[in-house]
């Protein structure tokens, strides 16, 4: 009784119900088979569940070489879809493996479509043994893989609705944050005020950052303090500045005073609140104010979502009118260009997505679309207000009838106000496994705004962050 599953990637567990072929039923000839793709994501998950971490099956750039191409086979997941054939199919449920022996034949690379096909060639009574020959085949009819497998068939029916596998998605953590950090490359790095890094935390990170040649630090804050977290690590200090100062607050005065004297390029939060950093940083006449209002921009790796995503403000403007909307919106379109991104696509967010007198944020969003219409604000495809399913889902801003550019692909995610955005950016990160840098916009010079929950990348990732901007205003200084 031939049977067959085929299409590209189709996985078994689209079929609606799993039944097997009892010892009985087979007959010597029954055959079944499936076809799949090879792609990176089967060689990645493979790798994940195997352990096997051979550059030549992981490594994306070797995979792509002439050499992987030529002599370097995966066999292991042909290997492993005849097993599937066998447990699903023919004979199905119930079956037990008890020997099986392979040769491989020729290389199944990345994209190779691959046939299994596997037939009943002998019954024994007594055990209820089937031996069954098994073939592999790619796209061009070559036979990859063959040999034969010996099992136990099942001896009673079983038909039941096939098991819902999960999802699963593949991500490697950092890859974003890496290639932010290669767009430093050929900068200078910047002198950069690490404001009172008196924890672990702090210091090692200004630490790590000199050493990825992003910032030259200038280490403010008491120097016994400092040097008792360095003397921990077997840090050396001497290559480095130290401005002595004995408390948190004068810390952040004297890295503002530097900042705005122009003894240092940016500014970088240490082992205090991020309240008294920015105290001094908006001080009238003696802080680093411009005409644009200050606002903070989260960039976050989100492992679920194709892109970048830029949130603001969810760390300095507590519930800010339209006037400081307009600005942080155009801060978080500035730093998009200085990235790369040469029109951002920026969602202006609410709980809805249509204007609703009694919901502010719906009416600030509408006038600040209007505002990118007459060129207050410039650079960028600007909508809103879009609920947060309509600006980063294309299938719900299609169920729900939403023509944008902007809906489902957004850049720049606007929240309504500081809660809104500080709630979103930390159930990405704890709930969707992702990243986040951050950096304020809008002031003299960047500001660099790291958490004790930090990971070391994302610390880095935030000095780059102000290197690029800084030098973005100071392209004599690059060379």
């Amino acid at each position: 009784m031939p049977t067959t599953e085929t299409g590209q990637n189709t996985p078994f567990s689209a079929m609606t119900m799993i039944e097997n072929q009892t010892f009985d039923e087979l007959q010597v000839g029954d055959t079944a088979s499936l076809t799949r793709t090879l792609s990176m994501e089967d060689i990645e998950l493979f790798a994940v569940m195997s352990g096997d971490v051979n550059p030549a099956h992981v490594d994306k750039d070797y995979a792509k070489s002439d050499m992987f191409h030529k002599i370097i086979a995966h066999g292991m997941w042909g290997a492993s879809l005849i097993s599937t054939l066998l447990g699903t199919r023919l004979p199905g449920p119930g079956t037990i493996y008890l020997d099986q022996t392979l040769a491989f034949r020729r290389p199944v690379v990345l994209g190779d479509t691959i046939t299994v096909t596997v037939t009943v060639a002998s019954k024994e009574v007594e055990h209820h043994h089937v031996l069954l020959n098994c073939q592999c085949t790619n796209q061009r009819g070559e036979e990859v893989i063959s040999g034969n497998a010996t099992v136990i068939a099942p001896t009673e029916k079983v038909k039941l609705p096939r098991a819902i596998l999960p999802d699963v998605f593949i991500h490697e953590h950092g890859v974003w944050y890496r290639h932010l950090i290669a767009l430093t490359t050929g900068l200078k790095p910047i002198r950069t005020a690490v404001v009172y890094p008196v924890d672990d935390n702090a210091l090692l990170g200004a630490i790590e950052a000199a050493q990825a040649k992003l910032i030259i630090p200038v280490l403010i804050g008491p120097p016994d303090k400092i040097r008792a977290v360095a003397l921990a690590h077997g840090i050396d200090l001497s290559p480095y500045t130290l401005v002595p100062t004995e408390h948190s607050r004068v810390a952040a005065e004297k890295a503002v005073a530097m900042a705005r004297a122009g003894g240092v390029d940016a500014v970088m939060k240490g082992s205090l609140h991020t309240e008294e950093l920015m105290h001094a940083a908006v001080a009238p006449t003696v802080g680093l104010t411009t005409e644009r209002r200050m606002s903070h921009v989260f960039v976050m790796d989100v492992p679920t979502y194709p892109r970048p995503l830029f949130i603001t403000d969810a760390a300095l403007n507590i519930s800010p009118d339209l006037s400081a909307k307009r600005d942080i919106v155009q801060n978080a379109i500035d730093l998009a260009h200085v990235l790369g991104i040469e029109t951002p696509k920026v969602a202006l967010l609410s709980a809805v997505e249509t204007v609703n007198p009694r919901i502010r944020s719906t009416l600030e969003a509408a006038a600040l679309c209007k505002m990118a219409d007459r060129g207050q604000i410039t650079g960028a495809l600007i909508d809103g207000p879009l609920a947060f399913d309509n600006a980063i889902s294309v299938e719900a801003a299609r169920v729900k009838g939403i023509v944008s550019a902007v809906a489902g692909q957004a850049d720049i995610l606007v929240v309504p106000d500081l809660e809104a955005g500080n709630m979103l950016a930390k159930q990405l990160e704890y709930l969707a496994d992702a990243q986040s840098a951050g950096i304020v916009l809008g002031a003299r010079v960047p500001i660099v705004l790291t958490s004790r929950a930090d990971s070391p990348l994302a610390h880095m990732a935030s000095c780059a962050l102000a290197l690029l901007l800084a030098r973005s205003k100071q392209p004599a200084n690059t060379s």
